[in-house]
């Protein structure tokens, strides 16, 4: 298959630091839309994955699925999509397409396994997919996105992970007027999970172990702000909150956030903790509470969040960077010193 060579920024060992590499894009076919990379957002992923850190990582890799660009060529099958527009590529860019899942539009389970952004295995050229730490990118139109021009594209960029990934759980369990929903963590997930549940009318309680974040979570649209390691303002919210999503991706007591659900109230997990999170019985089942998790969103899902997003003007806190300030943003990621998502100018690449 005819390939070109572009510039792509990422590492070929779990211990050596991201640096210029050059990689392979495949030629464009019927289907492909071709888009010049403009901004990609840093996802803890990418860290995890750039240093092995979930395992059945493939050097070399180049991170990145929070892809905002430009459309700069498309195949003659391509129907949505014309030369000049904006696109997005989030975490998928193919799957089977014939299991149910992806026939429901639920591409992110899909039965044969969905080909993510990046280290995953490249159906056209063999090897692995590379991510958004790159000048362009091809992909199925089935799997890109449109982008409104309403917005910030540099602050767009994390709603392509942070934003489905916070949206998707919210609207599943119909999150909404007249409703008390919990966020768990003020982070690159979290602050989403603020603005969205805001948007869609709940009545917002944030939990943070940090009491210095009380004006920010506020600014960001909380109605509630409860610090989590004090007794007295846990047992004010008990059996009141209808959901809770926990964004928390270290160890914590989930009981303690079960016990805040009214009956038949659900708790889901978005971040995700390397060790596993003992549940108590008697925390489920006293309340017919449920204890889920949820997993990005399909692409249908996912172009139904940009477009909430762009309605009612919500976009991530984002800190901007060239493409040589990565490894600096993954050790100050590392430390939490980020409000909230870094995103890489790819103009730097050049």
């Amino acid at each position: 298959m005819e390939t070109k060579s572009i510039k792509a920024f990422g590492t070929e060992a779990a211990e050596a630091p991201l640096k210029t590499l050059d990689i392979k894009r495949r030629a464009v076919k019927a289907h492909d839309v071709e888009i010049e990379i403009l901004y990609c957002g840093i996802c803890h992923s990418d860290l995890h994955t750039a240093r092995n850190e979930w395992h059945g990582t493939i050097y070399p890799i180049v991170p990145g699925h929070e892809i905002v660009g430009r459309v700069t060529k498309v195949g003659d099958h391509v129907k949505g999509f014309k030369v000049g527009d904006l696109a997005g590529v989030g975490c998928l860019v193919d799957s089977c397409r014939e299991c149910e899942h992806c026939k429901n539009d639920l591409e992110q389970f899909c039965d044969e396994g969905s080909t993510q952004t990046f280290n995953s295995p490249d159906k056209h050229l063999g090897g692995q997919t590379y991510g958004g730490y790159s000048q362009s990118i091809i992909v199925d139109e089935s799997f890109v996105l449109h982008i409104s021009d309403k917005l910030d594209l540099a602050a767009v960029a994390p709603l392509l992970c942070a934003g489905i990934t916070t949206y998707s759980p919210l609207k599943h369990w119909k999150v909404g007027p007249g409703q008390k929903v919990g966020i768990v963590g003020i982070g690159g997930l979290g602050h989403m999970g603020i603005k969205i549940a805001k948007a869609m009318g709940a009545h917002v309680v944030v939990f943070t172990t940090s009491l210095s974040k009380t004006d920010d979570a506020k600014r960001l649209g909380a109605d509630e702000v409860v610090l989590s390691t004090d007794e007295a303002q846990m047992a004010a919210h008990a059996r009141s909150l209808n959901f809770i999503l926990d964004c928390v991706s270290a160890e914590h007591n989930i009981d303690a956030y079960l016990n805040l659900l009214k009956v038949d109230g659900t708790l889901t997990l978005v971040g995700a903790p390397m060790d596993p999170l003992p549940v108590t019985s008697f925390s489920l089942i006293l309340g017919r509470r449920s204890f889920s998790g949820s997993l990005i969103g399909g692409i249908a899902e996912t172009q139904e969040m940009l477009d909430f997003c762009a309605e009612h003007n919500i976009t991530s806190d984002v800190e901007v960077i060239g493409v040589n300030d990565v490894n600096d943003a993954y050790e100050r990621l590392l430390k939490g010193d980020v409000k909230y998502r870094f995103v890489i100018d790819m103009a730097s690449l050049k």
